[in-house]
């Protein structure tokens, strides 16, 4: 069972793994960053100053931010140890969880899961950060596949609070429960993939962010305008409510009939999926069927919205963009 005094691994030193080790260190875990790059030891002096620069710097960040004080911070750096590949030996043969970050070229990740698979304990955790390679083709370089799986960070690490899991058909459950325990210590909220190109996140921003590039290149909006649109609309909106949870609250009718409309108008990239038509077939459209992709027959439906709008008018709040009453008149006042 994995404790609060069991020391987090983190194999890699660059941007991802600093942001692991800043996470575990604000929660309160120790944490060993192994710099497995070969270097002389110059080399390695001035690497390793860099990395502990930009940790401390990434502290005061947070401090700036009200998220710790100047002594917590340096708390937290108490409990970093940077070390390179062979001074890491002892602290991997006692660790529970291991996440590998090093640069994504298979290679790296093939002689980093040879090293790992001799020196850690049979039972260790083994978690890469992949954004690339998938979990099924990982686990095959992986001595003892049963304890590997894919845990897939989003910068800023230390502040986003989600990370896309993906196990591997081998992989032992009691491997991906202990993953999930030390996500969740350091505040963070695992969701569970299949083994698929893009994940959730990534696949989901990808046809977004084209999307986006797309308009400005057939000249629809400037990017200013663009950009102002997902803010203030897009993101807030889909920050509340799930993208299929907005689907419910319109309706997926509303949503087949927009997508045929968009299809003919600017091509079949807008085609909606067939679980869509299948939905509507069996009377699923969402909030008004009381089922769509959620189940909302047993759900106080009033309630659920008030929750809902609530949460959002809390991130207007926070931009300073919440509507107030007689606000045109304060404008106006303004303007002249």
């Amino acid at each position: 069972m994995l404790t609060m005094e069991d020391r987090i691994c983190v194999i890699g030193a660059g941007r991802m793994g600093e942001g692991i080790t800043l996470s575990y260190i604000h929660a309160g875990r120790a944490v060993t960053l192994v710099d497995i790059k070969p270097r002389t030891q110059a080399e390695q002096a001035d690497h390793h100053a860099r990395v502990l620069a930009n940790l401390r710097r990434e502290l005061g960040t947070l401090s700036r931010l009200g998220l710790l004080d100047d002594q917590q911070a340096e708390t937290a750096m108490q409990r970093v140890r940077l070390c390179g590949r062979d001074d890491a030996v002892a602290d991997l043969q006692r660790a529970r969880i291991v996440f590998e970050a090093v640069p994504e070229r298979l290679d790296a990740k093939r002689d980093t899961f040879a090293w790992l698979g001799r020196v850690c304990a049979a039972d260790t955790v083994i978690a890469s950060t992949t954004s690339t390679f998938l979990v099924t083709e990982l686990a095959e370089l992986m001595p003892g596949p049963e304890r590997f799986l894919n845990a897939h960070w989003l910068n800023p690490a230390y502040l986003i609070p989600l990370v896309e899991v993906s196990a591997g058909p081998r992989t032992a459950d009691a491997a991906l429960q202990a993953l999930l325990a030390v996500l969740r210590q350091a505040g963070k909220t695992p969701v569970q993939c299949a083994p698929t190109a893009g994940y959730i996140v990534p696949r989901i921003q990808a046809l977004a962010m084209n999307e986006a590039a797309r308009m400005v290149e057939e000249g629809v909006a400037s990017a200013e305008d663009i950009d102002t649109a997902v803010r203030l609309g897009f993101g807030l909106r889909f920050s509340v409510l799930g993208l299929l949870e907005f689907i419910d609250w319109g309706g997926g009718d509303i949503l087949y009939y927009a997508s045929r409309y968009l299809e003919a108008q600017i091509g079949p990239r807008f085609a909606s999926p067939d679980v869509i038509a299948k939905n509507m077939e069996q009377g699923r459209n969402g909030l008004r069927d009381s089922k769509g992709f959620y189940d909302y027959a047993d759900l106080d439906v009033d309630a659920y919205k008030m929750q809902r709008l609530g949460q959002l008018c809390k991130r207007l709040e926070v931009m300073g963009l919440l509507p107030r009453f007689d606000g045109a008149h304060t404008a106006a006042g303004t303007e002249a």
